[in-house]
């Protein structure tokens, strides 16, 4: 991976706002903005769905059916409701009125994380200990199909603008195309032990990953040339990443130092500090006005305007 020119240094962020007391003990994790324009987060630690209307504050909790399914990440569906995957090895989907159902997946403790809708009209997810990605139609019908990989750790996923299904493989150091005929590219990154985990697709049309391990933020064309920027701060540990709406950029977490950051195309990054210790951001989301959210495993939702 080459490393790009950082621009001149940016302002500083505003700090956040904690939003949302009403999670604690909760573990919130994955987050994203549903088609009703709620937030609607992912409780590892309860086993729960929760809806939070970011005008009124209002804040609802949608017991799954067991305590200990430990959802994880989120994302709309084609069919207006939410998707997620689940440590119990399953895929959970909910209304925006709070119907939860969940699937079994084909392959036992395939340890499903990543989620995304595909331009297939269906959703596609990684299997994290089974070295694939699955298909799940909205049905509940199931395909997967192998990576090639042994040990690679499929992480997060995000749909490209190429039309195929791009995912992190944290242990592989690489990042693999799918296409939705089950077609597999494997791109290797050049940083040893990177530990890529998020990927979004990037308003450049490229995709955008984080690197927890190494400390970066990579990119690549969907041609799989790549590039990337080092974070200034080494101990960072970012861990999701998501496309900035003005098309400047992407937003991305800082779990392992208590921040929301933000890399321009240049290379320039800003950074802004929670206001709690230990907050440990995970999900992201940034909705269409540009209001950047973050889950934070310590029980709160952390909301940044960074106007």
């Amino acid at each position: 991976m080459t490393s790009g020119t950082p621009g001149l240094p940016a302002p500083g962020l505003p700090a956040p706002d904690l939003l949302a007391p009403g999670l604690d003990g909760t573990a919130p994790y994955g987050i994203t903005a549903g088609p009703d324009g709620a937030l609607w987060v992912t409780l590892t630690g309860s086993g729960e769905i929760a809806r939070f209307d970011p005008v009124t504050h209002g804040l609802e909790r949608h017991p799954l059916d067991a305590a200990d399914c430990g959802p994880m990440v989120i994302a709309p569906g084609p069919d207006g409701a939410l998707w997620f995957t689940r440590r119990d090895h399953r895929v959970g989907r909910i209304t925006t009125g709070g119907e939860a159902v969940s699937f079994a997946l084909p392959t036992p403790g395939s340890g499903p994380y990543g989620i995304a809708a595909g331009p297939d009209g269906a959703l596609w997810y990684t299997a994290m200990n089974a070295d694939r990605v699955g298909r799940i139609s909205t049905g509940g019908e199931v395909t997967e199909y192998p990576l090639g990989t042994t040990g690679g750790f499929p992480s997060a996923l995000a749909a490209g603008a190429d039309g195929a299904l791009w995912c992190t493989l944290n242990q592989a150091n690489a990042i693999a195309r799918i296409d939705t005929g089950g077609a597999v590219t494997v791109h290797p990154l050049p940083t040893p032990a990177a530990g890529p985990v998020g990927i979004t697709a990037g308003p450049d049309g490229a995709l955008w990953w984080v690197e927890i391990a190494a400390g970066r933020v990579g990119r690549i064309t969907t041609g799989g040339e790549i590039s990337g920027f080092p974070l200034p701060d080494p101990a960072a540990r970012p861990h999701a990443i998501a496309a900035d709406p003005t098309g400047d950029g992407c937003w991305f977490t800082e779990w392992g130092a208590g921040r929301i950051g933000h890399v321009a195309p240049d290379g320039t990054f800003r950074h802004a500090r929670l206001p709690a210790p230990g907050a440990e951001p995970h999900g992201l989301a940034v909705t269409a006005d540009g209001t950047v959210w973050a889950a934070l495993e310590s029980g709160r939702l952390a909301r940044l305007r960074p106007a």
